[in-house]
């Protein structure tokens, strides 16, 4: 069977769409072609075909014109089904049923949930926005051959409009991560790993390192989304605590997380993260260290769950401090959550579990 995945937004290798979906459907015996939009040119990966139509600046040429690139590579693929990655290309897949294709839409986000917690446009607007969005989502997606979500409460919400509608968790693959470093070894250190920003988190981490009272550092592997909030926190004292790595491969991270004694994901309290699964969580748990995360319910219920962290106010600096001087001054304790936290992955956080349910989903809609 010949399947297209299509992105006119995420990277070639994108962990949840090359690394994990492309990579299983071709390990069981798919031909798969992944259309990118990065102007980075083809290539051939792990077997997958990678077909490049370019990448062009800003989101209105990203939304108007490089989707119809997408479409019309598309077109030419000829494929038996297509699954689309992003929210732009809703549209396309409507014009690919309409040609008699099969089309599946991978929701990663609850996307008028997500436009409700952009802090920096106007609230009405917002609501405006997300509320159209919705009624589209209602109308297009009902036409589409299934609904593949990231989390189980996105797939709660399309089940209501397309029966066809299954959840694929981003969860991590087992050992990937895992550096196997004795605890003895590591460091004091403790990392955040992802996209840096302001409702990510980053001014409350930086300013808990005015608050710690053990020797500790952080880690930050990621990049900036927003210059004046990066050029903020380099001004706290607290930076003077915190090693700047930018962008890493995953064996880098591999070598980060292995040397920390925790890993940090204390996003903000807004509206599209509280039922969210952010992958870090559960990478840091299958490296089997300790995860300090927002006290939201969900989260709450997965770390004191599975006794592999703590939870904190994301909004309290000192909060955050605290938690971080417990882990540094209980080696011990903090192991044995890492070690819960790896178990966990082990037993039911991992990707071959989903790539199980994304095969028979794969079957079911082909069949």
């Amino acid at each position: 069977m010949r399947v297209a995945h299509l992105t006119s937004v995420h990277q070639r290798h994108d962990t949840r769409i090359f690394i994990k979906q492309c990579r299983s459907l071709v390990a069981h015996g798919y031909d798969v072609t992944l259309v990118v939009a990065d102007g980075k040119g083809d290539e051939c990966k792990d077997d997958v075909k990678i077909v490049d139509v370019g990448y062009l600046p800003g989101r209105l040429n990203r939304i108007f014109k490089t989707t119809r690139r997408v479409f019309k590579v598309a077109v030419g693929i000829n494929a038996d089904l297509y699954h689309l990655h992003d929210p732009e290309l809703i549209p396309i897949g409507l014009k690919l049923k309409g040609l008699g294709k099969k089309v599946v839409f991978d929701a990663h986000e609850d996307v008028p949930k997500q436009l409700l917690g952009k802090p920096y446009l106007n609230p009405l607007f917002l609501r405006i926005l997300s509320v159209s969005f919705g009624l589209f989502e209602r109308f297009a997606c009902p036409r589409f051959d299934g609904i593949i979500a990231a989390t189980p409460f996105i797939r709660d919400k399309f089940l209501a409009i397309n029966a066809r509608s299954v959840d694929i968790n981003n969860f991590p693959m087992i050992g990937e991560l895992d550096a196997a470093l004795p605890w003895a070894d590591k460091r004091a250190e403790v990392c955040y790993v992802g996209g840096i920003g302001k409702i990510r988190g980053i001014r409350e981490v930086v300013r808990a390192f005015e608050f710690v009272q053990t020797p500790v550092w952080l880690n930050l592997v990621g990049a900036f989304s927003e210059p004046e909030v990066e050029a903020e926190v380099k001004s706290y004292p607290g930076w003077g605590r915190v090693t700047e790595l930018g962008f890493v491969d995953r064996a880098g991270v591999r070598e980060v997380l292995g040397s920390s004694v925790a890993g940090l994901v204390t996003l903000h309290p807004l509206v599209n993260y509280l039922d969210a699964l952010p992958i870090k969580m559960f990478e840091y748990m299958s490296a089997g260290i300790p995860v300090i995360a927002s006290n939201f319910p969900l989260w709450r219920e997965i770390i004191t769950g599975n006794d592999c962290g703590l939870c904190v106010d994301p909004l309290d600096s000192k909060a955050v401090a605290t938690a971080i001087d417990y882990m540094v001054n209980n080696p011990g304790r903090a192991q044995q959550m890492g070690e819960n936290g790896r178990r966990a992955v082990q037993m039911r956080y991992n990707w071959s579990v989903e790539e199980a349910k994304l095969i028979s989903f794969y079957k079911n809609i082909l069949s």
